[in-house]
Protein backbone atom coordinates (compact mmCIF):
# COMPACT_ATOMS: atom_id res chain seq x y z
CA UNK A 1 0.00 0.00 0.00
CA UNK A 2 2.79 2.12 1.11
CA UNK A 3 5.16 1.66 -2.18
CA UNK A 4 1.78 2.13 -4.46
CA UNK A 5 1.03 5.40 -2.93
CA UNK A 6 4.55 6.26 -3.45
CA UNK A 7 4.74 5.41 -6.76
CA UNK A 8 1.59 7.12 -7.21
CA UNK A 9 3.06 10.10 -6.14
CA UNK A 10 6.18 9.97 -8.00
CA UNK A 11 4.12 9.87 -11.36
CA UNK A 12 1.89 12.43 -10.24
CA UNK A 13 4.78 14.54 -9.58
CA UNK A 14 5.88 14.21 -13.56
CA UNK A 15 2.72 16.02 -14.12
CA UNK A 16 3.52 19.33 -12.17
CA UNK A 17 4.67 21.87 -14.71
CA UNK A 18 7.92 23.78 -14.11
CA UNK A 19 9.19 27.35 -15.57
CA UNK A 20 12.31 25.83 -17.29
CA UNK A 21 13.41 28.75 -19.22
CA UNK A 22 15.90 30.56 -21.33
CA UNK A 23 14.72 34.05 -22.01
CA UNK A 24 16.88 36.01 -24.46
CA UNK A 25 20.35 37.52 -23.63
CA UNK A 26 20.57 40.82 -22.99
CA UNK A 27 23.65 41.74 -22.76
CA UNK A 28 26.73 39.85 -21.73
CA UNK A 29 29.65 40.57 -19.66
CA UNK A 30 32.39 42.10 -21.25
CA UNK A 31 35.61 40.06 -19.97
CA UNK A 32 38.67 38.34 -21.30
CA UNK A 33 38.52 35.55 -23.35
CA UNK A 34 40.00 33.39 -21.09
CA UNK A 35 38.04 34.45 -18.17
CA UNK A 36 34.59 34.27 -20.01
CA UNK A 37 35.81 30.46 -20.60
CA UNK A 38 35.29 29.66 -16.99
CA UNK A 39 31.96 31.71 -16.35
CA UNK A 40 30.49 29.79 -18.97
CA UNK A 41 31.90 26.55 -18.08
CA UNK A 42 31.34 27.27 -14.10
CA UNK A 43 28.98 29.28 -13.40
CA UNK A 44 26.38 30.42 -16.72
CA UNK A 45 24.51 26.99 -16.07
CA UNK A 46 22.66 28.70 -12.81
CA UNK A 47 23.88 32.38 -13.43
CA UNK A 48 22.38 33.32 -17.32
CA UNK A 49 20.01 32.88 -19.36
CA UNK A 50 21.93 30.59 -20.95
CA UNK A 51 21.07 27.26 -18.88
CA UNK A 52 21.60 24.11 -20.42
CA UNK A 53 19.06 21.95 -18.61
CA UNK A 54 20.48 18.43 -17.93
CA UNK A 55 17.95 15.29 -18.55
CA UNK A 56 17.17 15.17 -14.85
CA UNK A 57 15.73 19.18 -14.62
CA UNK A 58 12.84 16.72 -16.09
CA UNK A 59 12.09 14.34 -13.60
CA UNK A 60 10.57 15.28 -10.09
CA UNK A 61 11.80 15.24 -7.60
CA UNK A 62 15.13 16.46 -8.40
CA UNK A 63 13.84 18.70 -11.73
CA UNK A 64 12.38 21.00 -8.39
CA UNK A 65 15.88 21.36 -7.19
CA UNK A 66 17.10 22.26 -9.96
CA UNK A 67 15.01 24.77 -11.50
CA UNK A 68 14.34 26.51 -7.72
CA UNK A 69 18.34 26.95 -7.71
CA UNK A 70 18.64 28.30 -11.14
CA UNK A 71 16.27 30.73 -10.09
CA UNK A 72 17.39 31.75 -6.93
CA UNK A 73 20.70 32.09 -9.18
CA UNK A 74 20.11 34.39 -11.53
CA UNK A 75 17.52 36.87 -9.36
CA UNK A 76 21.11 37.00 -7.41
CA UNK A 77 23.57 37.01 -10.46
CA UNK A 78 22.54 37.00 -13.69
CA UNK A 79 25.56 37.70 -15.95
CA UNK A 80 22.48 37.81 -19.27
CA UNK A 81 21.30 41.16 -17.52
CA UNK A 82 24.90 42.64 -16.37
CA UNK A 83 24.39 46.04 -17.98
CA UNK A 84 20.94 46.62 -15.82
CA UNK A 85 23.39 47.08 -13.25
CA UNK A 86 24.79 50.51 -12.28
CA UNK A 87 29.12 50.82 -11.86
CA UNK A 88 28.67 50.42 -7.90
CA UNK A 89 26.84 47.20 -8.18
CA UNK A 90 28.31 45.39 -10.37
CA UNK A 91 31.55 46.07 -8.18
CA UNK A 92 29.49 44.75 -5.23
CA UNK A 93 28.49 41.79 -6.95
CA UNK A 94 31.90 41.11 -8.54
CA UNK A 95 33.01 41.46 -4.90
CA UNK A 96 30.63 39.02 -3.37
CA UNK A 97 31.27 36.94 -6.68
CA UNK A 98 35.12 36.34 -6.03
CA UNK A 99 34.12 35.82 -2.35
CA UNK A 100 32.39 33.09 -2.83
CA UNK A 101 34.89 31.62 -5.39
CA UNK A 102 37.73 32.13 -3.26
CA UNK A 103 35.88 30.30 -0.38
CA UNK A 104 35.25 27.59 -2.75
CA UNK A 105 31.38 27.87 -1.95
CA UNK A 106 31.23 28.33 -6.13
CA UNK A 107 30.36 26.80 -7.74
CA UNK A 108 28.59 24.36 -5.25
CA UNK A 109 29.63 20.72 -4.12
CA UNK A 110 26.38 19.32 -5.62
CA UNK A 111 26.41 21.04 -8.81
CA UNK A 112 30.33 19.83 -9.23
CA UNK A 113 29.09 16.00 -8.53
CA UNK A 114 26.98 15.97 -11.84
CA UNK A 115 29.09 18.65 -13.24
CA UNK A 116 32.89 17.66 -12.57
CA UNK A 117 33.66 19.84 -15.56
CA UNK A 118 32.91 23.31 -13.81
CA UNK A 119 35.44 22.43 -10.80
CA UNK A 120 38.06 25.48 -10.36
CA UNK A 121 41.33 24.92 -10.49
CA UNK A 122 43.33 27.21 -8.60
CA UNK A 123 44.71 28.92 -11.77
CA UNK A 124 41.07 29.26 -12.68
CA UNK A 125 40.32 31.02 -9.46
CA UNK A 126 43.72 33.53 -10.07
CA UNK A 127 42.34 34.59 -13.01
CA UNK A 128 38.61 35.60 -11.80
CA UNK A 129 40.60 37.06 -9.03
CA UNK A 130 42.49 39.03 -11.41
CA UNK A 131 39.58 40.17 -13.50
CA UNK A 132 38.06 41.27 -10.44
CA UNK A 133 40.69 43.58 -9.26
CA UNK A 134 41.06 45.00 -13.03
CA UNK A 135 37.42 45.79 -12.74
CA UNK A 136 38.13 47.91 -9.68
CA UNK A 137 38.00 45.65 -6.55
Amino acid sequence: MVFSAAVAFLVAAQLIPLKRTNPPVETDVSVPDDVNLILRRACYDCHSHETVWPWYSRVAPASWLVVSDVHRARNKLNFSKWDRLDGRHQIKMMKECWQKVSEKEMPPLIYLLAHPDARLTPADRELIHQWSLSEGL
